[in-house]
């Protein structure tokens, strides 16, 4: 809290507003550029019982309910995209090499309310056809300076509009596996270490987010049936996943951008779901379709909206950047400090 009570806001309300458009439709544009993506409508709801709709770290329930005139059957409203989209690219047959680009709107009512978090999530969901040979670390690590580029070109055109903003982040993304980071700081916890290294280099890519690590803890949770966390990519490391984090100036502290990674084939899930004990969902739609082939092979993320706009414009609550269901007390505790939530 000390370092709120010193923030300040670079930005009015109405300027605020201007700059999210500018950068929602400027980063949009570019990413679809670099990794050549057609953006494409999204769903708000998905059935439920079809193993379509993502349940995240594995454990968030999503709201369903009934709609009237289809009996007993429910909808869920999404989590976020990451199977649909792989159902999407198959259906619509995008050819290798390409992809969709969505804005998907989600709520996730099991997110603990804070600086970063709120029940509604904003984010672009894209997802890419890629070909067998394209299930390679180098390949997820070309796909993830793609999107950093685009980040760093939205930066510097916000930085031109709005002289308050400078440029900060570093010209390369650094990469480093979850392996790599429980080795160099042993004695801390896993967001602990997310700190460290985003403080030391200023934008990383976390690689191998889900299985468990040497001390038997993954280094944080994942789904078991989207990203692909157990292939090995050398005799020590593993996964073909991870996290984009910055180091926020005003939080001082590790900034999660995006989660994304080559998505899992036949064999990864099967293995994943063994390892998370879920071998019961091989009889949803979704998995049936994996297991049979019928999927296309896929690499897909999602980048958070409002986390982009946060940090773009240095604001310390998410709040500043989307409008949010807020406690009365959140909101006068942070009134107190100057910071105004939507």
């Amino acid at each position: 809290m000390k370092t709120l009570l010193k923030s300040r806001t670079l930005l009015d309300r109405l300027q605020t507003e201007e700059a999210i458009e500018t950068i929602k439709t400027t980063f949009a544009a570019v990413l679809s550029k670099k990794l050549d993506l057609k953006k494409i409508s999204a769903p708000a709801v998905v059935w439920h019982g079809t193993g379509i709709n993502d349940d995240l770290n594995g454990i968030e329930n999503p709201i369903s309910f009934k709609i009237k005139g289809f009996d007993s059957e429910k909808v869920e409203i999404v989590q976020s995209l990451a199977k649909w989209k792989r159902l999407r690219i198959t259906e619509l047959g995008i050819e290798a090499g390409k992809g969709i680009l969505t804005d998907m709107r989600a709520l996730r009512p099991d997110e603990d309310l804070s600086s970063i978090h709120s029940i509604y999530v904003d984010q672009w969901d894209w997802e890419k056809h890629i070909t067998e040979g394209d299930r390679s670390l180098e390949y997820l690590k070309m796909s993830v300076e793609k999107i950093y580029s685009a980040i760093c070109e939205t930066e510097h055109l916000i930085a031109e509009q709005f002289p308050e903003i400078k440029s900060i982040l570093p010209e390369k993304i650094h990469f480093v596996h979850t392996e790599e980071l429980q080795e160099m700081y042993p004695e801390y916890s896993s967001k602990q270490r997310e700190d460290k290294v985003a403080e030391q280099y200023g934008a990383v890519f976390i690689i191998g987010i889900g299985g468990d690590l040497v001390d038997g803890k993954p280094h944080d949770g994942r789904a078991p049936d989207y990203d692909d966390w157990t292939t090995p990519t050398s005799e020590r490391n593993r996964g073909l996943n991870g996290d984009i984090v910055f180091w926020h100036p005003m939080l001082k502290r590790a900034f999660e951008i995006s989660s994304m990674g080559i998505r899992v084939d036949r064999n990864a899930m099967l293995k994943q779901l063994k390892i998370s004990k879920q071998q019961a969902r091989k009889k949803l739609y979704f998995h049936q379709l994996l297991l049979n082939g019928k999927l296309s092979p896929s690499l897909g993320g999602g980048i958070g909206q409002s986390r982009l706009c946060m940090f773009l414009l240095r604001k310390s609550h998410i709040g500043e950047v989307q409008v949010g269901i807020w406690t009365p007390k959140i909101r006068k505790q942070y009134q107190e400090m100057g910071v105004e939530l939507m």
